[in-house]
């Protein structure tokens, strides 16, 4: 199987057109914690979409990889995520995205695939692990970099309910490991994790508010998803404001669960 992952690199996922009308969008912006204060956020008038949107709409893109047969999509987790905003999405669309597997790297003991989705509005590339699925001897890609060492000035607490999982699937993340708990413990998990993009989209919505910008004027989002959260937990998002960006991460129970983030605002 391995050895067919290899191949996979380059491969084209074809065209796709990701649809949502007013009630999606505010959906969204209430899983990622939006408050009913946040009257552009939750109010179809002058509704203003949260661009981490964008990464849920292109999910149907690593779905399409998981489809081709090379792995197990149930045992895949999703590590890392870029979020490129070419400009802002309405309040209701149907979005055609172009979706393709743009690198394979062979980890030793494990795999990671680069899965890219394509739009006018957005690009978003999300880094899938897979665990046991690497030694054929392939590129290992890039080595991680390593942690810049900033002196975070500023940290906010957020609590997560615990049928957050259950809430943002609605938002078309219908990963099993987030509501199954057969599948979670098959993972190594205790119970059914929340989403990592879940976890990203409260880190943003809150980096934002923090530094008194607009979390819809989101221009470029990255993070590595570096352990899970579990519904319930509570989030301290720490940042810092840096010429090219604001630097953060995330932390639950002492424990990085959102690493290397940063966030350019327009």
């Amino acid at each position: 199987m391995s050895k067919h992952l290899a191949q996979l690199a380059g491969k084209d996922l074809g065209a796709h057109a990701s649809s949502y009308d007013t009630s999606a969008a505010i959906l969204y912006a209430l899983a990622v914690g939006a408050a009913a204060s946040d009257i552009d956020l939750v109010y179809e008038r002058q509704l203003r979409v949260l661009p981490t949107f964008g990464c849920a709409l292109g999910l149907w893109a690593v779905e399409a990889a998981g489809r081709l047969g090379a792995y197990d999509p149930r045992s895949s987790l999703h590590v890392a995520q870029k979020i490129h905003i070419h400009r802002p999405l309405p309040a209701a669309a149907s979005i055609g995205m172009h979706g393709r597997i743009t690198n394979v790297f062979d980890k030793g003991k494990a795999a990671l695939i680069e899965v890219e989705a394509v739009s006018a509005f957005f690009t978003a590339t999300y880094t899938i692990f897979l665990p046991g699925m690497g030694g054929w001897g392939g590129d290992r890609g890039p080595a991680a970099a390593s942690a810049a060492d900033f002196a975070f000035t500023d940290s906010v607490e957020t609590a997560t309910s615990p049928e957050l999982a259950v809430l943002y699937r609605l938002t078309g993340d219908l990963h099993p490991v987030h509501i199954d708990p057969d599948v979670a413990s098959a993972n190594g998990f205790p119970r059914p994790i929340l989403h990592g993009l879940c976890t990203l989209g409260i880190s943003a919505r809150i980096v934002a508010c923090r530094h008194g910008v607009h979390p819809a004027e989101l221009r470029y989002l990255e993070a590595r998803l570096t352990s899970p959260v579990l519904p319930g937990d509570t989030l301290a998002v720490a940042s810092v404001k840096q010429p090219h960006g604001i630097h953060f991460q995330t932390l639950s129970n002492g424990k990085v669960v959102l690493g290397s983030g940063m966030a350019v605002f327009g």
